[in-house]
């Protein structure tokens, strides 16, 4: 294992009147300002962030297991067509010859930790918002990582709200050029784009309390659509949890026509088969979920909605390597130096695999 310190300057520094950019449209952390007129350490690396081209990697931070869980269905993924891009298997990876470099978050996950009540909660979403800027800044460094980042995908659905905003801010500054995806901007944009306009989001209590989602949407701008947050009660078993989230949903009064599952565990094939009992309206109940339920509903889970969103928004600007070659995953883990510094370290991927993996159906 190899590892790699970053430096990011700690106090906030004055803009200067040469300032090239125009001021961001809210506030906001004081690190990016710091890190932006930091031309000549850490603001050097926003700056050159992107500008690598096709040759550079997509970074995938979060969550370990969440990381780790996208990596695998990205590394695996044969949906599309490599010459059209038409959704036709053709025995190639979708990212052949693609390097992802995965930020497993170690030392910050859970980021739900962040999401509190009282005097101190904007405090803690703003140490989020952090997290965001320093680990863009680790897959931007080529002494951090390998290959510096063409593209930044942010497992986590709060980074959509607390650290998106500021790292296209710094790149905003900086002139950095890397895309940006992030898994609740991902789903929300798949269901819209296949005609769902009733959106429910099944997601953890602090998620659901932190109005992430709901910030992200209402930015969409879609009047014509309408979105619920909920967060069922924990059960045994996760059919029972679809039951009690389709309860729940029934007192808005109002058809549903997919659900977001905002986890990366999801079991689709269980939701599935407990989807089909509720079709056949074998109970009073049962039949109250069909009539709420529209003919085409369905569930989106974050790995296919990014996979779709990674594959189009590298296709679109043309940053595929176009080398005929198996994507390249290497892991990296983030841990407290004994200096009290954040540390980026190179780990092995039976190590990461065998302590992070779960059953994901």
């Amino acid at each position: 294992m190899r590892k790699y310190f970053i430096g990011v300057l700690a106090v906030l520094a004055v803009f200067s009147a040469c300032r090239r950019r125009a001021a961001a449209p809210r506030p906001t952390i004081p690190l990016v300002l710091a890190v932006s007129a930091d031309t000549l350490g850490a603001g050097h690396i926003a700056t050159r962030a992107g500008h690598i081209g096709a040759a550079g990697s997509v970074a995938i931070i979060g969550d370990p297991s969440d990381a780790i869980s996208l990596a695998q269905y990205l590394r695996s993924s044969d949906r599309r067509d490599n010459i059209d891009g038409r959704y036709n298997r053709d025995s190639l990876p979708d990212f052949a010859g693609e390097c992802f470099e995965v930020i497993l978050d170690a030392y910050n996950e859970p980021y739900s930790h962040f999401v509190t009540e009282g005097p101190d909660a904007r405090e803690h979403v703003d140490s989020l918002r952090e997290v965001a800027v320093r680990n863009a800044l680790f897959a931007w460094d080529s002494t951090s990582v390998r290959t510096p980042a063409k593209m930044l995908v942010f497992t986590s659905s709060l980074q959509a709200e607390y650290g998106l905003f500021d790292v296209d801010t710094l790149q905003q500054l900086t002139g950095g050029r890397s895309l940006l995806l992030t898994s609740a901007d991902a789903m929300l944009e798949d269901a819209y784009s296949r005609g769902s306009r009733h959106i429910l989001v099944w997601t953890g209590a602090k998620t659901r309390a932190s109005g992430a989602w709901q910030a992200v949407f209402s930015r969409k701008g879609w009047e014509d659509a309408t979105l619920s947050v909920l967060s069922p009660p924990d059960a045994l078993d996760i059919r029972t949890e679809l039951r009690s989230l389709l309860r729940q949903y029934r007192s808005e009064g109002r058809k549903l026509d997919v659900i977001l599952l905002d986890t990366y565990q999801a079991q689709p094939s269980y939701l599935a088969s407990e989807l089909d009992i509720i079709r056949q309206a074998g109970t009073e109940e049962d039949a109250s979920f069909d009539r709420m339920l529209s003919r085409d509903f369905y569930f989106v889970e974050p790995r296919s909605a990014l996979a779709k969103a990674v594959y189009e928004a590298l296709r679109s600007v043309n940053l595929f390597t176009h080398r005929i070659a198996r994507p390249l995953v290497r892991y990296y883990l983030t841990e407290e130096s004994v200096q009290g510094g954040l540390v980026l370290e190179e780990a092995d991927a039976s190590y990461v695999e065998s302590a992070y993996v779960q059953d994901f159906r």
